[in-house]
């Protein structure tokens, strides 16, 4: 699902596409879904789009 915000928040510019999926994420997510994400990077970040990657470090 992540992945899917970031194909369609990436045409923003710059770290504006990161910001914006790091504030969906963290309005719109469950804390158990945001907690996945974190681990999952944390595991590695397979598979994750890149701007998903930057986001959580924004979340963080």
């Amino acid at each position: 699902m992540a992945n899917d915000i970031a194909v369609h928040l990436g045409h923003l510019p710059g770290e504006s596409a990161a910001e914006a999926i790091a504030g969906h994420i963290g309005r719109f997510w469950d804390p158990r879904m945001r907690s996945r994400l974190l681990a999952h990077v944390d595991a590695g970040a397979d598979g994750l789009h890149p701007l998903v990657i930057a986001a959580v470090r924004l979340l963080r």
